[in-house]
């Protein structure tokens, strides 16, 4: 699941890091989460407490390792283990909890956004709705309500954890072993390599998609209406219709092939890094364990904590991106509720 969170996150579009937002949308962004401010302060240190949790476990493994298995102590080797089976429980409650904050935060944010959109383009004049297309005005209402109310959530608690995760680990394996963390940074640009290449292509790949499943919804939305419908009736070209449906239908299609097939080379390709890594760890960690440089109880922590080196790695590399998402539609949103209707009721 964190690969294909990672690939989502990488097919962002990197033109939106370009966009030239509306001035003071920042500023009109934190006045909007106002009224959630104090779950969204929990929401943080749950967070931060989520990600040095995570840090824990193989740092207690090297000590069952080292201080109980290999010292044949077993008091040693059962009060590591409650501990560690006490702190999954912990994260897992805390899981549950975060999430129950994330959500209430995300679905207040979209409700508040989504009734102001509808309130405001109520309002609007009759000669509005004629010359603006219903399918891209419920977009408004929808995609970018719901990329905005990520800003809070899981940009956000994505930004948190990865930094506060990404300093807690490396600070663990240089204390552990400055050589092999060394190692392990001089494999990061072999790492991230089929992440910018095919990164960028997703990105493209995925703003194709979008544009077309906008014009095959578009489609939709005008032929499913009353007008539509009849204005098919009366000319009666519906072969024509189905052929110009099908075109749009079919390169979705092939655009989502396209999709696939690159999401799971990049998916593979960063595996196939991180096992690298992997046994590039266990082969010189292994070699400094029979020196007597390191314990096989580091050797263990040092491995498990590569695990969580190279996502965090990687995903900071798109921050830029993540925060432009979110702001762009935010901004998206704020356009529609800054339009001005040309007849007031009185």
């Amino acid at each position: 699941m964190s690969m294909y969170m990672l690939w989502r996150r990488m097919s962002q579009d990197p033109d939106v890091a370009e966009h030239q937002l509306s001035p003071g949308v920042v500023w009109r962004v934190l006045r909007f989460a106002k009224p959630y401010r104090v779950l969204i302060s929990v929401f943080v240190v749950l967070v931060i407490l989520m990600s040095a949790l995570s840090v824990a476990p193989p740092l207690l493994f090297r000590q069952i390792i080292d201080n109980g298995i290999l010292q044949g102590d077993r008091r040693v080797v059962i009060i590591l283990s409650v501990t560690v089976a006490a702190l999954a429980l912990l994260q897992a409650v805390l899981n549950v909890v975060q999430r129950w904050f994330s959500a209430t935060i995300g679905e207040g944010l979209i409700f508040d956004l989504r009734t102001q959109v509808f309130d405001h383009v109520v309002e609007m004049p009759v000669a509005f709705f004629t010359r603006t297309q219903t399918g891209k005005l419920v977009s408004r209402l929808n995609s970018d309500v719901i990329g905005a109310q990520q800003a809070f959530t899981s940009t956000l608690s994505t930004v948190l954890s990865n930094l506060i995760g990404l300093i807690l680990v490396l600070a663990a394996m240089i204390v552990l072993s400055w050589q092999l963390t060394l190692a392990a940074l001089i494999l990061l640009p072999i790492f991230l390599i089929p992440a910018k290449i095919v990164g960028r292509k997703l990105a493209d790949l995925t703003r194709r998609q979008m544009q077309l499943n906008g014009d095959m919804s578009a489609t939709m939305t005008e032929r499913f209406s009353v007008s539509g419908a009849l204005l098919v009736k009366l000319f009666g070209r519906v072969v024509e219709e189905h052929d110009r449906f099908a075109e749009r239908a079919g390169a979705v299609r092939d655009v989502s092939v396209k999709i696939a097939m690159n999401g799971r080379f990049f998916i593979t390709s960063l595996g196939l890094v991180a096992a690298l890594a992997t046994a590039l760890v266990y082969g010189v960690g292994g070699s400094l364990a029979i020196d007597g440089v390191l314990t096989i109880g580091t050797l263990t922590a040092l491995a498990g904590l590569l695990t969580q080196l190279y996502g965090p790695l990687t995903q900071l590399t798109n921050l830029r991106i993540d925060v432009m998402n979110a702001l762009v539609s935010f901004d998206r949103v704020f356009e529609v509720l800054d339009l001005v209707s040309m007849i007031r009721d009185a």
